[in-house]
């Protein structure tokens, strides 16, 4: 009965959150739709963080601080801007498609104010998850219903993450790490470095304001924004009235790579931050990364990305349990961390997280670091690859990388680009990438080329400059970095002639979780690995592990089944025809087909051209 009442209590406590934190945040949105920027403004009473209530004494004594500091002639505090006048005279029109410069929603965009409140996501999954799973300091097993209940209340809370149900972590009894940890009292200032080309106006502002806001006055020695060359001069030149701002016009268009070299290059601190242009800096979100990298010069580190919706800007909290990696075709994906890593991590599960990638949009690196390493190849355009080329460099010649889960950054992913590429996306995309892979990627760069057979046509220019940096700085070979920053990365075997997700569509070939004996279906393709993992060999198995796909009867409408890997098993091999877009099975002459998914698995039919019948592997490694 006691455990039933504290569970209820629990239960209420979740339920009043979530109802707090629709009217904080989403809720908030529309309260703070109407309002502008300028000295004097009545406050909302969602502008006050509840997070930061604890911190108001030292909140206060930051604003008295920059009160009594001069400001050079002709420059503004942040609060001070005119919101309204800045943003007033590019606000979507009527009729107009708000989606139309920006690829996001501008209106909702350009709703909110430059300092809007957004939630402290630092902590909101693990402390419900251990409300649920905790009573009088002992570990419980959450029932169906709790789970299920639960799940509700962190889908209210924005949480993308699972219920951990028993893995739960056993550091449940201190939920609140990052803001009882004490950050060292010296470390060094930063330059911020934000990079745009025809941002929104009210998206550029936020970034701005929230790294002002949301930062220790004495950690910002300036923010440089490097306009690359917008069609409005003013959309960069307006901000440089605000404290700290300095602004940096290209005289053409120059790129992500070449700007943030740029703006690096005129930065005065000794440590760098670089930004995306459509960001909102979360609750203490810049002491935990400087600290890390004021501890080792080498260390490049990145925030925890949360997302901003595209479509109503809604701030969500992303998973902490999240590395940086990707596949073959050398594109950028997020990897969950394995169990055993998870578990590694309960004692402190706000250690920082060792990554193979960052995204590239959001991390901080020391000045020098930066310059010894090599900067960025200036021989990239526009954008893409960057983050690709800079994770390899960093950790084969010396450095590493992480992830920081105390420091949160939100960012507004899109969809599609909203600016244009010379030459089309995927051209300068694949030059980009073809560079990172030539300097850095030695034979490996093969399995590239497999499962990007386009790529071998599109010119790269001169690497030259960049493989003589790389033989002075000493760096280890990309087998090194297999090895031993990125073993999860299933590197195909010689005896494979194709390898990865066997596609049909935006489906893909699934072990469903099966076993021996177990049949096989069709998924969503999710780029992970895992369940969808597969491989051709040269002995023709098509195999998942140490399982292959084996046809019991060879009579068309036979079902598929996975069995044990047999070298001379007539049932178990398979061939690639039509160009490698099918699969046939050699003993009976029958096609791979789909058709009978959802109604018990995959079979063998006369081969036909159905669509059903259609695969791909995502690598071929025979073309």
């Amino acid at each position: 009965m006691r455990r039933r009442s504290r569970m209820l209590l629990c239960f209420a406590f979740l339920w009043v959150l979530g109802i707090a934190y629709y009217m904080y945040s989403g809720g908030g949105s529309a309260l703070a739709a109407g309002a502008g920027g300028g000295a004097g403004r009545k406050e909302d009473w969602n502008e006050i963080d509840p997070i930061k209530m604890k911190d108001l004494h030292h909140s206060n004594g930051d604003e008295k601080a920059q009160s009594v500091e001069t400001l050079p002639p002709g420059k503004v505090r942040w609060r001070d801007f005119n919101q309204e006048a800045y943003v007033g005279g590019t606000m979507v029109r009527s009729g107009q498609d708000p989606y139309a410069r920006n690829k996001f929603n501008q209106v909702e965009s350009d709703k909110l104010r430059m300092d809007r409140a957004i939630p402290d996501t630092r902590h909101d999954q693990v402390s419900v998850a251990c409300c649920l799973a905790q009573e009088g300091g002992k570990r419980i097993q959450p029932s169906g219903a709790t789970v299920k209940f639960a799940h509700s209340v962190l889908v209210a809370l924005g949480s993308p993450v699972q219920i951990l149900g028993a893995d739960l972590p056993t550091a449940c009894q201190d939920m609140l790490w990052c803001q009882r940890k004490q950050w060292r009292v010296d470390l060094p200032a930063t330059s911020v470095v934000i990079t745009f080309h025809n941002e929104a106006r009210s998206a550029l502002l936020r970034t701005v304001v929230s790294v002002l806001k949301k930062s220790p006055p004495h950690l910002i020695k300036e923010i440089i924004l490097v306009d690359d060359y917008s069609n409005d001069p003013e959309d960069g030149a307006l901000l440089g009235k605000i404290e700290k701002v300095r602004v940096l016009r290209n005289d053409r268009r120059e790129g992500l790579m070449r700007s943030r070299v740029r703006g690096a290059d005129a930065a005065q601190a000794k440590v760098l931050t670089f930004l995306d242009s459509h960001c909102e800096c979360n609750e203490h979100w810049l002491e935990p990364l400087l600290e890390r990298v004021a501890e080792d010069r080498t260390r490049v580190v990145s925030p925890i990305i949360d997302v901003i919706n595209m479509d109503n800007f809604q701030y969500v909290g992303a998973s902490a349990d999240l590395k940086g990696g990707f596949d073959w075709n050398l594109v950028f994906k997020w990897d969950y961390m394995t169990p055993e890593q998870r578990r590694s991590r309960q004692g402190n599960p706000v250690a920082p997280i060792k990554t193979p990638m960052i995204a590239g949009g959001l991390f901080v690196m020391d000045k020098f670091y930066f310059e010894e390493l090599g900067k960025y190849d200036m021989m990239m355009d526009v954008w893409g690859g960057e983050n690709l080329e800079i994770s390899f460099r960093v950790w084969q010649c010396g450095g590493s990388l992480e992830i920081i889960p105390c420091s949160r950054v939100g960012h507004v992913f899109r969809k599609q680009h909203p600016y244009t590429f010379p030459g089309g996306s995927g051209t300068v995309f694949a030059r980009n990438t073809r560079r990172a892979a030539e300097v850095w990627m030695d034979e490996y760069k093969n399995f590239y080329y497999a499962a990007v057979p386009s790529a071998r046509n599109v010119p790269y220019g001169n690497i030259q400059s960049r493989l003589e940096l790389r033989k002075k700085l000493s760096c280890k070979p990309f087998k090194w970095y297999l090895e031993n920053v990125y073993p999860e990365l299933r590197v195909p075997d010689h005896q494979d002639i194709a390898f990865g997700a066997l596609q049909q569509g935006t489906n893909c070939l699934d072990t469903l979780g099966h076993f021996a004996d177990g049949v096989v279906g069709v998924y969503e393709c999710h780029n992970a690995g895992g369940n969808q993992e597969w491989a051709l060999t040269k002995e023709k198995s098509v195999k998942h592990m140490d399982l292959c796909l084996t046809v019991v009867d060879r009579a068309p409408g036979s079902l598929i089944k996975l069995q044990g890997c047999r070298e001379n098993d007539s049932r178990q091999k398979w061939e690639q025809i039509e160009g490698n877009s099918k699969l046939r099975h050699v003993g009976s002459n029958l096609c791979l087909d789909s058709r009978t998914a959802k109604n018990g698995g995959l079979s063998v039919e006369v081969c036909s051209p159905a669509l059903s019948q259609q695969w791909k592997f995502s690598l071929n490694l025979q073309q």
